[in-house]
């Protein structure tokens, strides 16, 4: 079965939970509120095992995620198995293992697997195995002519209303970033009083902050304006930021480089593929300095792994000072010099 994003993560908790879940795609924002909505219904259903597989890498035991269909619950009598497939391709053994599984349900798993990256050619036999047992759920970019009804449908979602020129404002604002959409939303809850909000009461509620986010960091990280990365990871860190929730848009930008770099690389049109990719035009330049500087879809996917080493450091899951490692690997990034900072570069 296929579902949007928001249909999964409305579902009530008197929904059964399906045996399989795949949840991709390069919108960060609704992939991470589906899968938060399956695992509160797996709460729920008083499933309160968890196991999480991070197949973020060539080297990655496919083996294990088997076994662990067969082991026996420790502390309840379902569990919960997640696998984050950044990728969205698991390769032969990793989609046999996932088709056998779809065959077969293990009674006691659900099993969910997340992904950040998505098009048609990923729909290969293991998601079509996928689909027939369970639910997948694609999260396709929002392009620039559908943010406003994403941004007034969430404003509802919160109990606000908002004038069409407010919400078109709003829209302007995030310029496609729905997790600063969703960030601005939040905070017009605590602020609009229950008002409904004009132009002119949108515009003192959501002011431009003077503090340094993920997405300026991004945007100057491409712009190859390595001292400014420099400070605003600082200015982040001083401000009590954790690393680990600033990786997921790192990643999932620095995914986007790579998929533009094979583009580019083939001779493809860059501008169609950003366009597809819902990348708005006010962004497309810090992605083309960015390309000057790392033409090579190998470098990329060095990044993007480097992401990966980060993002399980900051989680506990691998040694070493994860800041010190997000510092090296952004600088990498905006300064093509400075590559060999990476540990393994």
């Amino acid at each position: 079965m296929e579902l949007r994003p928001e249909q999964l993560a409305g579902q009530g908790a008197d929904t059964a939970l399906a045996p399989v879940y795949l949840i991709a795609g390069p919108e960060t924002l609704r992939v991470l509120e589906a899968a938060d909505a399956v695992r509160a219904r797996a709460r729920a259903a008083g499933i309160d095992e968890r196991e999480v597989f991070d197949a973020d890498g060539r080297d990655f035991d496919w083996n294990q995620l088997d076994a662990s269909f067969n082991a026996p619950s420790l502390f309840s009598a379902r569990r919960l198995v997640e696998v984050r497939l950044p990728s969205g391709k698991p390769g032969k053994d990793g989609g046999e293992v996932i088709s056998r599984f779809c065959a077969n349900p293990a009674p006691d798993v659900i099993l969910m697997i997340t992904a950040n990256e998505w098009s048609k050619a990923h729909q290969g036999k293991w998601a079509e195995a996928v689909n027939r047992v369970g639910v997948l759920s694609v999260a396709w970019a929002i392009k620039p002519h559908e943010l406003s009804d994403w941004i007034e449908r969430r404003l509802r979602s919160r109990g606000l209303r908002a004038e069409p020129a407010a919400v078109q404002r709003l829209a302007e604002r995030v310029e496609g970033n729905l997790l600063a959409a969703a960030q601005e939303i939040d905070k017009l809850v605590l602020l609009a009083d229950g008002q409904t909000l004009d132009v002119e009461r949108m515009e003192s509620l959501v002011a431009d902050a003077a503090r340094y986010d993920v997405f300026r960091l991004v945007e100057a990280t491409f712009s190859g304006q390595p001292q400014a990365v420099l400070r605003m990871l600082a200015g982040l860190r001083g401000e009590g930021e954790a690393v680990a929730a600033l990786m997921p848009i790192v990643i999932r930008e620095l995914l986007a480089g790579a998929g533009l770099a094979r583009v580019q690389a083939r001779g493809g049109n860059l501008a169609a593929e950003m366009k597809s990719r819902g990348i708005w035009e006010s962004r497309h330049a810090p992605y083309k300095r960015a390309l000057q500087r790392h033409p090579e879809g190998k470098r990329w996917e060095r990044f993007v792994a480097e992401a990966g080493l980060v993002d399980r450091i900051a989680k506990g899951r691998a040694d070493g000072d994860a800041w010190l490692a997000l510092e090296r690997l952004l600088v990498a990034v905006a300064e093509a010099r400075a590559v060999r900072l990476l540990a393994r570069a």
